[in-house]
């Protein structure tokens, strides 16, 4: 699941913070480095007649989606994602979660630029072991992920990475296009917002995107990764809601800990029960294999939350993506209660008057 959260970072180093949040930016800045040097433009890569055939075709499809991005999707017209960049490892980074024992809430850091959010992402994985192990040592509950997919939010020309290319077609335009969205419109210190516009930006690209260029197949096997991951929020949700009512009770610790057991063993039973009808999609099992705690469950960010209220300002933009663009930007210049009043009323409008696609 970590495979799929974008990761956003700022490499400003703030001489006045301390030698340890000094450390933190430079080992930022030193991946930055690495990154921008291994970045290649795609079109001088496919002039290589040595280049292998299938990293060529994987290569070409991202041209077609990232000019897609920009010709139909209104999307930024720069050079994010026209370059490529081999890592030689299987992540990008790697994003550590954390939450108290008996709490869902997690724990959060503020950075310039994006605000405060409820991850913090290194370039080296033995280096966010490290501090994962010294959040453990304080009582937390930790959670370290391997993340994929990579955004500067447009402080930099981001590059398609090799942690991407195994991704399915969809998938691969899709991520491209939720990172591109973030250019268009990020509100600091408002994740849910963020990523609920990015999202909706990037299923009606790819829906998009396939009506133009894929099959009744494709659009088939879209619906269904789609299925499959709003029934496994719906899971997580369920679970998180199990969990803090049980620690807003007046029970020991003991008790508590036994409970948070059962309830991650109930959790793991039902998503056993639910992948028997995924026909043999298997997405998750890597997820569930570890040992579940509360930092897994913020790992799952809640993008979707919000979801059915952009899908809805998009319909009523006349499905106009420039004009859906500059609602959403108006409605992100009011004070964030006032956002998420407007927001709840489409979700009610939604949920009674379901879309269609």
């Amino acid at each position: 699941m970590g495979s799929r959260l974008p990761v956003f970072f700022t490499f400003l180093i703030a001489l006045h913070v301390g030698g340890c949040a000094i450390g933190y930016y430079a080992q930022a800045l030193r991946g930055q480095m690495e990154l921008s040097s291994r970045s290649e433009p795609i079109e001088d890569l496919l002039e290589d007649e040595a280049l292998p055939e299938e990293l060529r075709m994987r290569l070409e499809l991202i041209l077609e989606i990232r000019r897609f991005a920009s010709d139909e999707l209104q999307l930024p017209d720069n050079d994010s994602y026209r370059k490529y960049a081999d890592l030689g490892r299987p992540y990008v980074v790697w994003n550590i979660f954390a939450a108290p024992e008996f709490s869902v809430e997690p724990k959060t850091w503020c950075f310039p630029i994006v605000g405060c959010v409820g991850y913090r992402g290194y370039f080296k994985e033995e280096k966010a072991g490290v501090y994962a192990a010294r959040l453990a040592d304080d009582g937390f509950d930790v959670y370290v992920g391997g993340v994929a997919a990579y955004s500067t939010l447009g402080r930099f020309d981001d590059p398609v990475l090799n942690t991407m290319l195994h991704w399915s077609d969809e998938r691969l335009a899709g991520i491209i296009y939720h990172e591109l969205a973030h250019q268009v419109l990020y509100v600091k210190g408002d994740s849910a917002f963020s990523e609920a516009f990015a999202t909706a930006v990037e299923e009606i690209g790819v829906r998009l995107w396939i009506d133009r260029n894929g099959t009744q197949a494709d659009l088939s096997r879209y619906y269904r990764a789609r299925k499959y991951r709003s029934a496994f929020g719906r899971l997580i949700n369920q679970t998180r809601d199990q969990l803090r009512e049980l620690y807003a009770r007046e029970l020991s610790d003991t008790k508590k800990r036994e409970s948070k057991r059962l309830i991650f063993a109930g959790m793991k039973d039902q998503y056993v029960r639910m992948r028997e009808a995924w026909e043999g999609y298997n997405g998750y099992d890597a997820w569930f294999a570890r040992e579940l705690n509360n930092a897994h469950l913020a790992s799952v960010a809640t993008y979707r939350q919000y979801l059915p209220a952009f899908h809805l300002m998009f319909v009523r933009a006349g499905r106009d993506l420039t004009a859906f663009y500059d609602d959403v930007r108006e409605l992100s210049e009011r004070s964030k209660s006032d956002r998420e009043v407007y927001i709840r009323e489409l979700l009610a409008i939604a949920q009674s008057e379901p879309l269609t696609q």
